[in-house]
Formats: C-alpha cells, sequence, structure tokens
C-alpha cells in the first residue's frame, strides 16, 4: 500500500554573492538564524551558479545520526558525523561575530538596546 504525499516546494533565492564559499557561509548564517523553522530542511541545501543551476553542491552531509538527529557537518567531511557545536559553523564574512548581530526595529531603522541579540 503506497500513502500519497504532497509535493514539497523549493525556494530558489538568488544572491549577489559570486563564490562559493561565500555563497556556503550565508547557507550557513541562514541555517544558524532560522535553524529552529521545521518547515524548512536545511539539510537538503544545495548551491548552484546562476546561469548552471542544474549543476549543484550540497551543503551539508545530512546523514542520519540514529535517532539524534541529522549530520550538520559541511558535506564530504573527515572524521565521523555529528551535529557541529555553533562556533565551529562558518559565517559569512559581512555578519558580525555571534552574539554581536544587531536587530533592526520599524522599517530597517536601528532597534533598541532592548533589541540587541545576546
Amino acid at each position: 500500500m503506497s500513502f500519497a504525499t504532497a509535493p514539497r516546494w523549493i525556494i530558489h533565492l538568488p544572491t549577489t554573492l559570486t563564490s562559493l564559499d561565500e555563497a556556503t557561509a550565508l547557507a550557513v548564517a541562514l541555517c544558524d538564524s532560522l535553524g529552529h523553522l521545521t518547515v524548512v530542511d536545511f539539510g537538503e541545501t544545495t548551491l548552484s551558479e546562476e546561469d548552471a543551476q542544474f549543476l549543484r553542491t550540497r551543503v551539508f552531509c545530512d546523514a542520519r545520526l540514529g535517532g539524534a538527529g541529522r549530520c550538520r557537518r559541511p558535506d564530504a567531511h573527515d572524521g565521523p558525523c555529528g551535529q557541529v557545536p555553533h562556533r565551529e559553523r562558518r559565517r559569512h564574512p559581512d555578519l558580525p561575530p555571534d552574539g554581536q548581530e544587531e536587530r533592526r526595529g520599524p522599517r530597517g531603522g536601528p532597534g533598541t538596546g532592548a533589541d540587541r541579540l545576546t
């Protein structure tokens, strides 16, 4: 017996980045920032050049971890699979160091001191 499932949707998010390393760092930063959303499957994240979208590069390994979730190490990593501590994740070079992000206030203006992430 087979059960029909609804098709999943893919969001294609073009960027102005010009290197694979920059695009990978942004994908990791998005995962760090939005990883709590269960509707986004970050483990399946792939990257491609704008004019070669049929050639995709995986970002994360995504192997099953025996009931403990999925591997969040880079694709084709050395060593055993596992969750990656936050401090080991790569960040986009344009983003401030961990703990120094600033939330924007209404209409993109600066937020109040209470808006700062710690």
